[in-house]
């Protein structure tokens, strides 16, 4: 199968794909499915497309095996966090409710679309891999397959971590600083976007592959400046309070650090 054809029957599958998501999410009343759906969905077109193409390489069989692992797993973590939170929805799309007040089933069904639309463009590193006429493996695919195992392995940690870390606290203000979160406050974060560096360096030994720096950098720019950082960070201060402000001040916000040491000052509450 071409490119084209595979372009074009990927980006049908996933729109439809999103609009069962959206009939599901109204009939449970909960739009944070979109979440686990998004995860789910770019494992699912990337493997079309590699398995599409028809043939198999060294280069092809790792995409698809990395690709495999980080959907599935993510894909699961966030499938098992919406469904211990249900029925509360996530605040995100609480916000959204509220934004969108009287038109929420059309406003959030272009909003599913949306989400389909930034699947196929993140996947976009994976149909260049599979429609790459020259199967050869070089230093691209070799570096850029470590860099995604590091990434899984240290995401996987890091969300095993914080699920550990919330069993054993049940009080909402507890802030979780160990093991990966003593280094950063979001360290989950930082290894998803080492995670789409990797598979962007994997791309790059195809023809057209260079092409794709789209995705990491709109993983980037997502996690620190969009539904990454801002709004867990407003979220944790709202729960947590001055435990998490001190947590601020020692802790990296995304490239796990050594924690800096407060001062006795520090930990003096703010006068009113």
């Amino acid at each position: 199968m071409n490119g084209w054809h595979a372009f074009a029957i990927g980006f049908g599958l996933i729109e439809l794909v999103f609009v069962f998501a959206w009939v599901w999410a109204r009939r449970c009343n909960n739009y944070s499915l979109v979440d686990a759906v998004w995860a789910y969905g770019i494992g699912l077109v990337g493997e079309f497309w590699l398995i599409a193409s028809g043939e198999w390489t060294w280069k092809s069989f790792a995409a698809a095996f990395l690709l495999a692992v980080w959907s599935l797993r993510l894909g699961w973590h966030l499938q098992s966090r919406i469904c211990r939170a249900k029925p509360l929805e996530d605040a995100r799309y609480v916000k959204l409710r509220q934004l969108w007040t009287g038109r929420e089933a059309s406003a959030f069904f272009w909003f599913f679309q949306a989400q389909a639309m930034s699947v196929i463009l993140l996947a976009l590193p994976f149909l260049w891999i599979a429609q790459d006429p020259d199967g050869s493996w070089s230093c691209w695919e070799t570096v850029g397959l470590a860099v995604a195992l590091l990434g899984i392995v240290g995401e996987g940690l890091a969300d095993s971590q914080m699920s550990r870390f919330k069993l054993r606290n049940l009080d909402s203000k507890a802030v979780c600083q160990e093991g990966l979160w003593h280094y950063s406050r979001h360290p989950n974060y930082f290894f998803e976007s080492i995670i789409w560096i990797g598979f962007y360096l994997i791309a790059c030994g195809s023809e057209w592959g260079w092409t794709t720096i789209h995705a990491p950098t709109a993983i980037m720019v997502l996690l620190l400046r969009v539904t990454g950082i801002p709004p867990n960070e407003a979220a944790a201060l709202l729960r947590k309070g001055d435990a998490y402000r001190r947590y601020q001040k020692t802790t990296s916000p995304f490239i796990p650090w050594p924690p800096k040491r407060l001062e006795l000052t520090d930990f003096s509450s703010p006068t009113p």
